[in-house]
C-alpha cells in the first residue's frame, strides 16, 4: 500500500510514500522502547546538547520546512517560516528548563527524607493532525525526549513528508535513533500501536469523534492519553473595547492557517452597542486578506488542506444560511483548481446553526449578537467546546474577570489566543483533556514517584 500527498493548491500528487507493515511498525516500537532503557538514564545536559541542535537545524532549514508545508497541506511560506521558528523556541525552552521542571519536589514529613521524583514512563505515541504538521509534533517531541521518553509519530497521511523530515532532523542533531521515530500508518493500523505493550502513553491532537476513539482504545489497555481536540473559541467583544484593535486581531485570529486551526477564533460574540461599528471594521480587515497560491510571498490565505474538507465547510455554511444567517462576505466556492474557500463571514448566527453549534474549521467567522456581558459570557459558555477564548475591553480588571468565568483552558484580554512553550496548553469539555507546554506540559508523561526514607530505629 501506498500513501500519497496531494499538493492542495493545484491537486497534484506530490509523492509517493510506501506505508510500514505492522510489522514494521512494532519493529519501530521496539526499537524506541530499547532506546528508552539507556535514554532514560542520561543526564539533563545529555539530552539537552541534541535538543538545542535541532532547534538550530530547524532555524537552518525553515525556508526548506516552510515550502514543504505549503506543498503538502497549503500553509502560506510566511507563517511556515514563523511555525518553524516557533519549534526552535520549543527545543530550546525545554532544553533550558527540563531539569528545573523535573527537579524533585520536597515534601516535608516525618520521616528523615521524603520527596516526589519525576521519572521518564517509557515510549510515548503522538497521533498528530496536518494543520500544524511541525508545531503539533514538536510541542510533544521536546518535553517528552527531554523528560527521558522516547517517541514514536504517527502523523497525518497528506503531511508524510513533514513527518520523514521531523524524524531526520532529530537523527541529525545526534539523538540515537529510536529516541524519535516516524510510522507512515494507515489510521486503521493504530489501534495495534496503541496495544503494544511497550507504548506506555499516547497523546492525540486531533477532532473529538478522533480523541474519543483513542481514548477508547487506551483506556481498554489501560494507558495514559493526552488529547488536544476541537475548538469553537469565542471572542467576546464588550461596549468599552477599542474597535479598530478587536476587529484586526479577530480577523486574523480567525484567518491563521487559512482559518484551518483549534484554537482560531470563530465565534465572534458582540455586544449590541457595538455590534454595527464592529462588523463593518470587521469585514473591511477580512477583505484586505489576500487568497492565493501559498508558495506566493505575501498570500495570506491559502487553500484548505484537502476538497474534502473545504467541501464540508461550505456545506455548514450552505446549512446556516438555510436556518437563517445572513452572509456579509465570500460563502462561494470559487472555480479553478485546488481546495480554495474565501474569508466568509455571516451574521444573524444563532443557536441551532452549524456556525452556532459545531467548529468551523477554514475561514468563516460566525458573528453573534449578545445584549450585554452577562449574556455574551452565558452564549460563549453554551458550546461542548473549550479549549480557548479571548475577551475585548479598555478595563483590564473587566477583561480578567471576564476571562476568569469563560469555560476554556486559554483565556486572553486584548490579544489572540496562542499557545507558548512557557504557559500549560490544552482544553476542557469536548476539547479534551491534559496539558502541554510548560512545567504541566512536561510532567503529564512521567511518573510522579513518592520517595520515603524512614529515620534509622
Amino acid at each position: 500500500m501506498s500513501i500519497a500527498s496531494i499538493n492542495p493548491a493545484t491537486g497534484e500528487t506530490i509523492r509517493t510514500y510506501d506505508e510500514m507493515t505492522p510489522a514494521q511498525a512494532a519493529g519501530a516500537v521496539t526499537e524506541a522502547h530499547e532506546t528508552w532503557v539507556t535514554w532514560r538514564s542520561t543526564s539533563f545536559p545529555h539530552r539537552a546538547k541534541p535538543m538545542k541542535k535541532t532547534a538550530e537545524l530547524l532555524r537552518q532549514r525553515k525556508d526548506e520546512l516552510a515550502k514543504l508545508m505549503a506543498a503538502e497541506m497549503g500553509k502560506p511560506l510566511k507563517q511556515g517560516v514563523a511555525e518553524t521558528e516557533k519549534c526552535a523556541w520549543v527545543c530550546d525552552h525545554y532544553a533550558d528548563n527540563a531539569e528545573a521542571y523535573l527537579a524533585p519536589d520536597v515534601v516535608k514529613t516525618e520521616g528523615a527524607r521524603s520527596y516526589v521524583a519525576f521519572e521518564p514512563l517509557g515510549v510515548v505515541l503522538a497521533v498528530m493532525p496536518w494543520n500544524f504538521p511541525l508545531w503539533q509534533v514538536y510541542r510533544f517531541a521536546a518535553p517528552a525526549l527531554m523528560a527521558g521518553n522516547t517517541g514514536v509519530l504517527k502523523h497525518a497521511s497528506n503531511v508524510s513528508g513533514c513527518a520523514l523530515a521531523i524524524e531526520e532532523i532529530f537523527t541529525q542533531a545526534g539523538f540515537p535513533r529510536g529516541a524519535f521515530r516516524t510510522l507512515l500508518l494507515a489510521n486503521a493500523h493504530v489501534r495495534a500501536v496503541i496495544e503494544h505493550p511497550h507504548v506506555r502513553a499516547i497523546t492525540l491532537t486531533g477532532s473529538t469523534p478522533a480523541g474519543k476513539a483513542v481514548a477508547a482504545q487506551a483506556g481498554a489497555v489501560l494507558k495514559k492519553t493526552v488529547l488536544e481536540l476541537g475548538g469553537s473559541d469565542p471572542y467576546l467583544v464588550l461596549d468599552d473595547a477599542d474597535l479598530d484593535q478587536a476587529a484586526a486581531i479577530c480577523a486574523r485570529s480567525r484567518l491563521i492557517n487559512s482559518g484551518q486551526s483549534c484554537i482560531a477564533a470563530k465565534r465572534f460574540i458582540v455586544v449590541e452597542p457595538v455590534l454595527t461599528t464592529f462588523t463593518e471594521r470587521f469585514v473591511a480587515f477580512m477583505k484586505t486578506q489576500k487568497v492565493g497560491d501559498p508558495m506566493v510571498e505575501g498570500t495570506d490565505v491559502g487553500p484548505q488542506a484537502r476538497k474534502d474538507l473545504r467541501d464540508s465547510l461550505h456545506q455548514q455554511v450552505l446549512a446556516s444560511l438555510a436556518k437563517g444567517a445572513r452572509v456579509l462576505l465570500g460563502g462561494e466556492v470559487p472555480a479553478g483548481p485546488g481546495a480554495y474557500y474565501p474569508p466568509t463571514v455571516l451574521t444573524d448566527v444563532e443557536p441551532g446553526m452549524p456556525a452556532y453549534e459545531e467548529e468551523l474549521f477554514g475561514p468563516v467567522a460566525a458573528i453573534i449578537r449578545a445584549r450585554d456581558e452577562e449574556d455574551a459570557i452565558r452564549i460563549a459558555n453554551d458550546s461542548v467546546f473549550g479549549l480557548g477564548a479571548a475577551v475585548f475591553t479598555r478595563d483590564a480588571a473587566r477583561g480578567e474577570r471576564v476571562a476568569r468565568a469563560l469555560e476554556a483552558g486559554s483565556t486572553f484580554v486584548n490579544g489572540p489566543v496562542v499557545s507558548d512553550p512557557r504557559l500549560p496548553f490544552g482544553g476542557i469539555k469536548e476539547s479534551g483533556y491534559g496539558r502541554e507546554l510548560g512545567s504541566y506540559g512536561i510532567k503529564e508523561f512521567v511518573n510522579a514517584k513518592t520517595v520515603y526514607v524512614s529515620t534509622n530505629r
